[in-house]
């Protein structure tokens, strides 16, 4: 599949690489849009409002970026996933063992345990790059917080990728003013596995919430019961579709990719 792809072009040709989610191949992509970090405030706002995203590409040093990976796959090695004579830089899958092995997020409770290694929390998590740009451009400055929920996770090739879902579902009784910041830990092209965004997500949820909210308090649930009602209508663990390819045709919206 070809590496070198332009994404300033607006529409998905067909000789663009022929790209695959869980539920099959999608028909209608395109690219999104890279931002400068440097750029006036207002025009990255005026993205943010009217896209629902912002893409930094290189915003975090390249070596910060790639210590971490070091750091992760150094600390994921003792279960098996990494190929025998490669690096931990190159994060390098052993096709010998079974996928299977290394469900959800990596590989179980070493995974899990990933989360609370300094190298991580403290480092990447609370990097400068990030926790200043996000400072200046929500307006919060010294008054920005961190929210300690993360995922760190891996693909292991030829399983499913995490399914439809946006973030705010995971943070139910936080305010839908959190900016949430997807960070790939090394470089990831396009048919690696790496994000994908609906386009104009944030008004499609947006609607979602409000006319689900609105039916709940008129049915009688206090606004407690209407959070959590909400969720338990999604599927476990609160996520939107398992079929991204379809969801998109539904609501009649193109999946925008990215390459890191």
């Amino acid at each position: 599949m070809p590496h070198s792809i332009s994404p300033t072009q607006e529409n998905a040709s067909s000789s663009q690489p022929k790209l695959f989610v869980n539920d099959g191949s999608l028909e209608n992509y395109s690219w999104l849009q890279p931002s400068q970090p440097d750029e006036p405030l207002e025009e990255l706002r005026r993205k943010y409002n009217e896209d629902g995203y912002i893409f930094l590409k290189g915003h975090i040093p390249r070596e910060d970026v790639l210590t971490a990976r070091r750091s992760y796959f150094d600390f994921m090695s003792p279960s098996g996933v990494l190929k025998p004579g490669t690096t931990s830089e190159q994060g390098i899958f052993d096709s010998a063992k079974s996928a299977a092995e290394f469900p959800g997020i990596g590989a179980g409770a070493r995974a899990l345990d990933a989360h609370k290694q300094d190298w991580y929390k403290e480092t990447f998590c609370k990097h400068p790059a990030l926790s200043e740009f996000i400072s200046r451009f929500s307006g919060w400055g010294d008054d920005t917080l961190a929210i300690k929920r993360t995922l760190l996770r891996n693909n292991i090739p030829g399983t499913h990728a995490i399914v439809v879902h946006y973030d705010q579902i995971f943070l139910r009784h936080g305010e839908p003013t959190a900016i949430t910041a997807w960070v790939p830990m090394g470089d990831i092209k396009v048919n690696g596995g790496g994000l994908i965004y609906l386009e104009k997500a944030h008004t499609l949820c947006r609607d979602q919430e409000t006319s689900f909210y609105n039916s709940a308090i008129s049915s009688g649930l206090t606004e407690e019961q209407a959070k959590h009602a909400f969720n338990a209508t999604m599927m476990d663990p609160g996520l939107l579709d398992s079929a991204p390819s379809a969801y998109s045709k539904r609501f009649n919206k193109r999946w925008l990719y990215g390459q890191s």
